[in-house]
């Protein structure tokens, strides 16, 4: 976190947090009371400053005040970094860049997760196609498209699918979730509440 936000937590410890006005959507935009910010700066700020509490909720770090962050889908969304041809690697929307992968599931709707040294994230949709190169079969060899859309249709109708993601000296084996299992199986919560014990310590704006 910021140096700034740091003080700010040790000299007013005790604010109140806020709910139900920030949140991230599935492109990795964050959003103010339903208005998308659209500042570099104001957005950088965020990332630097996002987090999890014990509870699995997400928040960002606004000085000292902790403003939780309603999820669209997962607390990370993923973009595909580098030049095109190049290995794959990956940053999340906070800027940070993707070291390891523990693992990679497709949903019914065909989204992509990938379980990071960052969190979970939902790779951006938009970057789909450039991360195509990177599917590979046990052999390691890449798949051709019309066998990647037919596994990938499989694997979205929840069917086991010979199919791995290659990301640095490593081929992630891809499996098959649900969407809505998707914060129960990573800890997280899509929508943050306020915990019975806070009474009177939330704000919602």
């Amino acid at each position: 976190m910021d140096e700034l936000v740091l003080r700010g937590m040790a000299k007013w410890p005790n604010v109140p947090a806020v709910y139900d006005w920030l949140s991230l959507d599935r492109r990795g935009q964050w959003f103010i009371r339903g208005d998308r910010v659209s500042n570099p700066a104001v957005t950088a700020f965020i990332g630097r400053n996002f987090g999890r509490d014990q509870r699995g909720c997400w928040f960002f770090q606004n000085g000292p005040q902790r403003v939780f962050v309603s999820l669209d889908y997962a607390p990370l969304v993923l973009r595909v970094a580098g030049a095109e041809g190049a290995p794959l690697e990956l940053e999340a929307h906070t800027g940070k860049r993707v070291a390891t992968l523990e693992g990679a599931w497709l949903d019914e709707e065909g989204s992509l997760l990938l379980s990071t040294n960052l969190g979970p994230g939902l790779l951006d949709d938009r970057d789909l196609d450039r991360l195509m190169p990177a599917f590979v079969d046990a052999n390691g060899n890449p798949v051709g498209e019309a066998v990647l859309e037919n596994l990938m249709d499989l694997a979205a109708r929840q069917q086991a699918v010979p199919l791995w993601l290659r990301f640095r000296e490593s081929n992630v084996k891809i499996d098959s979730i649900r969407a809505a299992d998707v914060p129960q199986r990573f800890s997280f919560v899509r929508e943050p509440r306020p915990p019975a014990a806070a009474g009177g310590e939330v704000k919602k704006r």
